[in-house]
């Protein structure tokens, strides 16, 4: 068979339209509306985002839009204000002990659901992500009445509590996510070398987890301090947070100081997500961990 032949066979067996017939393409008459409709979603979940954050630097004494004069003035009395401050140091010493003690103890719970079959194992999965289906008022509601009825009191470490209700729920996901793509081979490996289960766990295990973790920590951190439905009901005088603050104060008066506190709830979302992001690589988290050949993960693969 020479080459020509083979060129000219080509077409057909690639499913090629005949000669003097246009190629056909896929239609793309929706695409226009759809891209369209993405734009239209995407304003108006922005929009009142940035009428928030161009209202904080008005320089007039009550809310305006668009803002008259530009000025970081209520920024600066957010700042100076005890009781704003005192919420936001409440908020993030909340947010950051809930959110380490959360990745803790639901990466625990997602391996043994993971690599342990035991019977109820559906139902201890259950338990542990039920919260993510309950609404943030009942459960703040029932953690109150367990806490007036165990005679628990209202403070910080009441507060870590009750958002490790609403935190592990989120790590329990993330982290199943990322142990069901994991090659345990990985661990094998180690093991054959030398290596404890701990050391393995330590030095293979927890090194490609990181970025799960991580991105797990930061989900946590988020919504830990910008909650207001559980913290509403859980809040005191001595230990109130920032989101309850705000909600207290709009409330009461009417004045840019509240708009700044929210451009201020927004920043520092927005710069722990893009801090985690830059360090691990938030983009990185679905990514399927490295696997070995079939070789090197069978017993005594890896030596000599």
């Amino acid at each position: 068979m020479t080459r020509d032949s083979v060129s000219s066979a080509l077409p057909a067996r690639v499913g090629a339209a005949p000669a003097g017939m246009a190629r056909s393409r896929p239609p793309r008459a929706g695409l226009p509306w759809l891209a369209g409709f993405t734009v239209m979603v995407c304003v108006f979940l922005v929009t009142p985002i940035a009428v928030v954050l161009l209202s904080s630097l008005t320089a007039a004494e009550y809310v305006t839009f668009p803002p008259q004069g530009l000025s970081l003035r209520w920024y600066v009395a957010v700042l100076q204000n005890e009781e704003f401050l005192g919420s936001l140091m409440v908020s993030l010493r909340v947010a950051a002990i809930s959110s380490l003690i959360a990745c803790v103890v639901g990466v625990s719970a997602a391996i043994g659901l993971v690599r342990l079959r035991f019977p109820g194992r559906g139902l201890v999965e259950g338990l542990f992500l039920s919260p993510l289906m309950i609404p943030g008022i009942v459960l703040g509601v029932a953690i109150l009445q367990f806490y007036a009825r165990s005679g628990l009191i209202s403070s910080t470490a009441s507060l870590i509590a009750g958002h490790l209700a609403i935190t592990i729920p989120y790590v329990t996901r993330l982290a199943i996510g990322s142990l069901v793509g994991f090659d345990e081979r990985l661990e094998l490996a180690a093991q054959n070398l030398g290596a404890s289960p701990l050391q393995a766990f330590r030095r293979i295990t927890l090194p490609i987890l990181f970025p799960a973790i991580a991105g797990a920590f930061a989900f946590a951190f988020i919504v830990s301090f910008e909650d207001v439905n559980l913290s509403l009901f859980l809040s005191s005088p001595q230990a109130t947070t920032f989101p309850v603050r705000i909600y207290t104060y709009m409330s009461q008066e009417s004045s840019p100081i509240i708009s700044a506190a929210s451009s201020l709830l927004v920043l520092i979302v927005l710069v722990v997500a893009i801090v985690i992001d830059r360090l691990v690589g938030l983009a990185s988290h679905g990514q399927k961990p490295p696997r070995l050949p079939a070789d090197a993960a069978a017993p005594g693969g890896g030596k000599p």
